[in-house]
C-alpha cells in the first residue's frame, strides 16, 4: 500500500541533503506509514482511487452500516443477500442513502422510509472509494515528526553517547496514550476511526 509521505518530502522538511541515511529513512517511512494507518484504523490514501470491498454481518435489526474507510468519496455498489447460501443481489441506488458526513450507508425503501438490512453473516457487501487523493498536510507533518522520532531514537527511554546520557519521556501526559508524543498523537487522533 501507499506510503503517506515520500523521501523527498521528508528530506525537504528536515533540510537533509545527504543520501547516506536514505535506505533507513525509506524503511522508516514505510513502517511509520503503516503504523499510522493501523493506529487510525483507516488507510488514508489507499482507497481514494481503488475500490474497497467491505462485507457486514448483521446480527440485529438495523438500517445502517458504518464504513471502515473515511471520508467516503463515492459508492460503487451496494449488495445484500437474505442468507449465507444465497448470492448477492444489487440494491438499486434509490434504495440506499450514502451519508458522507458520517460515512454510513442507510437502507431505505423505494419511498425513502426506513428499511432494515437482511440479517446474517456477510449479509451486506459495499464497494466504495474513500480517503484522500494526497495525505493531508497536518497528517504529513505528524508522519514527518514520527519518522524523525524513530530516526533519532527518541523512542528509547535512555541513551548514552560518549559518557553523556539523554533521558527521553517515552510516554505522554495524555491519559490512555499509546506512547506517541503529545503533538503527534493530537494530529493522529483527528484521523482515527473510533
Amino acid at each position: 500500500m501507499a506510503n503517506l509521505i515520500d523521501i523527498d518530502t521528508y528530506k525537504i522538511s528536515e533540510a537533509i541533503v545527504s543520501t547516506k541515511d536514505d535506505s533507513r529513512i525509506n524503511s522508516l517511512i514505510a513502517s511509520v506509514s503503516q503504523l499510522v494507518k493501523t493506529y487510525c484504523g483507516n488507510s488514508i490514501v489507499d482507497h481514494y482511487s481503488s475500490n474497497k470491498v467491505e462485507t457486514f454481518s448483521v446480527n440485529w435489526s438495523t438500517n445502517l452500516v458504518q464504513l471502515t474507510e473515511t471520508p467516503l468519496v463515492t459508492v460503487v455498489s451496494v449488495e445484500e443477500r437474505d442468507d449465507y447460501s444465497s448470492s448477492y443481489t444489487t440494491v438499486p441506488s434509490t434504495e440506499y442513502f450514502a451519508d458522507t458526513t458520517l460515512d454510513v450507508i442507510y437502507r431505505v425503501s423505494t419511498q425513502g422510509g426506513k428499511k432494515n438490512w437482511p440479517g446474517g453473516p456477510a449479509a451486506v457487501k459495499i464497494t466504495y472509494k474513500a480517503g484522500y487523493a494526497d495525505c493531508p498536510a497536518d497528517l504529513q507533518l505528524a508522519v514527518i515528526d514520527l519518522v524523525t522520532y524513530y530516526l533519532k531514537n527518541e523512542h528509547k527511554a535512555r541513551q548514552t553517547m560518549q559518557g553523556a546520557s539523554i533521558q527521553n519521556n517515552t510516554s505522554s501526559s495524555q491519559r490512555d496514550n499509546v506512547a506517541f508524543p503529545d503533538h503527534i498523537k493530537r494530529v493522529l487522533d483527528l484521523y482515527k476511526n473510533f
